[in-house]
């Protein structure tokens, strides 16, 4: 029988919960056939809610294969940009708009996100983030719609369902273009600004330069 997540979503009542049914998901069976594993995403451990949610589009083959999101250079990348801006990875919590590898990588298809959407959607809930993060034009999609432009959207900080919303680069794109070009730059400072819409860490502010 297949899951419908529209259907069990909802009823999860916490992440780790929603976790177990993500893995068992079997909505889409192009991509039951090619993953290895379902990357459901990520809650910083022993807490109940994270300060921010960052949103990618999809996991590449390194994720695939560990079964985590952004593990792979985009997540090395994300790392040193987090760790250079002072929001330490465990305030963030990290997930994907789809959450099984497309074959060859290839963008994520409407129906494809449309059937996962329930799970992102419960994620948010329960992560209860004070902000989410946008990251790429697929993620920028499924809060925007169809034709969303990161350029024509980045430089606002949004509001979604009493949240803020930051929308970004992804940082694949960023890797594209070099440390030089400009998606890293803009990535940096958009990540700034989510340092920014937090509350101070112990011990100093999130934001510290």
């Amino acid at each position: 029988m297949i899951l419908d997540p529209a259907q069990v979503a909802p009823a999860a009542r916490t992440w780790q919960e929603l976790t177990g049914l993500v893995r068992g998901c079997t909505a889409c069976p192009e991509l039951v056939a090619s993953r290895t594993t379902v990357v459901a995403g990520a809650l910083p451990d022993g807490v109940p809610a994270a300060d921010v949610l960052l949103i990618g589009e999809a996991p590449g083959a390194q994720e695939d294969e560990a079964g985590v999101p952004f593990v792979g250079r985009s997540g090395q990348l994300l790392d040193s940009l987090l760790h250079e801006i002072g929001l330490p990875r465990q305030r963030v919590a990290v997930t994907n708009v789809l959450k099984c590898r497309p074959p060859g990588n290839r963008k994520p298809r409407r129906v494809e996100v449309g059937r996962c959407r329930p799970w992102l959607a419960r994620q948010i809930e329960l992560a209860d983030p004070r902000v989410l993060v946008a990251l790429g034009g697929t993620a920028t999609e499924w809060f925007f719609g169809a034709g969303a432009r990161i350029a024509a959207l980045r430089v606002t900080v949004h509001h979604w369902q009493g949240r803020s919303l930051v929308v970004t680069y992804h940082p694949s794109a960023a890797i594209r273009f070099g440390p030089r070009g400009a998606p890293v730059a803009a990535l940096r400072e958009d990540l700034r600004t989510v340092a920014r819409l937090v509350p101070p860490a112990a011990g100093g502010p999130a934001g510290d330069e």
